[in-house]
């Protein structure tokens, strides 16, 4: 029997004040279920382990030599936890008061759900688009791109986001997001932890993909509540993000996409999305040169 009914796995690197107040939030809502905290830091320069340590010391902390990724990060909790199932909570998330308990009940009531995903609100209470449609590279073009900006509400982009979908409704959903993500144990058990190809990026994509290809549901549940503040982390190594990302999608769509082809195409499909992605991360690489170029000579 396992120790605790969930396990809530956070991997940080070096967030020491978004990490705080996130643990502070699960701290608040310790009466809401059986459950358990591991921190799992990814060799921070910034004291965060010694802050969780010092001041949350009924959580676990598992410190880490090197930086594992998001995805090597949480494997390593996955593989620690004590609790039945699993919860994986960014370090920049706040948790509403409700959430925890009403996502346990909800997987407890549902055992034809394996995933199931909250809704997560900006820091200014905006709704994040966190339940999304599989990605598809006619998206991709569009999304975040020259094209995006010249036809700002192509149905591409939206229909990817679910920008059109009730977001007060609890539907079942291709994919919700790794920021807080609750897997039923059982799931773990049959398909296995977060795919270690993924440095980070799209594993959250791909872990609801196998999950969904293993018979279980993914759900979107607008009842239970995060705060999620994106990039706290990744915005400090932004260029190196922007390749780990166009990385980790070529990676879905060789996986999971281009597979489902006859096998003669697969190389030249393979081809055209390498070039694709790379064009890609190349313009939001020079863009950003460009970007900090102009903000040396504004300073002289």
């Amino acid at each position: 029997m396992p120790d605790f009914d969930l396990s809530i796995t956070i991997c940080s690197w070096n967030t020491l004040t978004d990490l705080r107040a996130c643990l502070a939030s699960l701290r608040q809502v310790a009466n809401e279920g059986s459950f358990e905290v591991i921190v799992i830091d990814n060799a921070s320069a910034d004291r965060s382990p010694d802050m969780v340590e010092e001041e949350f010391p009924e959580f676990t902390l598992l410190r880490q030599a090197t930086n594992l990724g998001f995805t090597g990060g949480h494997n390593v909790g996955i593989e620690r936890r004590r609790g039945r199932d699993v919860a994986l909570l960014n370090s920049d998330t706040i948790v509403h008061a409700g959430a925890v308990s009403k996502l346990m009940s909800f997987m407890a009531d549902h055992p034809e759900v394996g995933i199931v995903g909250p809704k997560l609100l900006n820091p200014d209470g905006t709704l994040q688009y966190s339940c999304r449609k599989f990605p598809n590279p006619v998206a991709a073009a569009f999304r975040n791109t020259f094209l995006g900006r010249l036809f700002p509400r192509n149905r591409y982009v939206r229909d990817y986001l679910m920008q059109d979908f009730d977001h007060t409704r609890t539907t079942e959903v291709d994919w919700v997001s790794g920021a807080a993500l609750f897997i039923r144990g059982e799931v773990v058990d049959r398909i296995g932890s977060l795919d270690p190809e993924y440095f980070m990026y799209c594993e959250d994509t791909d872990y609801c993909k196998r999950a969904w290809d293993a018979g279980y549901k993914v759900v979107y549940l607008p009842e239970a509540v995060v705060t999620h503040a994106i990039g706290r982390s990744t915005d400090r190594v932004a260029n190196k993000m922007i390749v780990r990302f166009h990385r980790s999608m070529f990676r879905f769509y060789k996986k999971h996409l281009i597979a489902k082809y006859w096998w003669p195409t697969r190389p030249f499909l393979l081809l055209f999305a390498c070039l694709a992605l790379s064009t890609r991360a190349g313009i939001f690489l020079a863009k950003n040169a460009f970007d900090a170029v102009r903000r040396r000579l504004r300073t002289r």
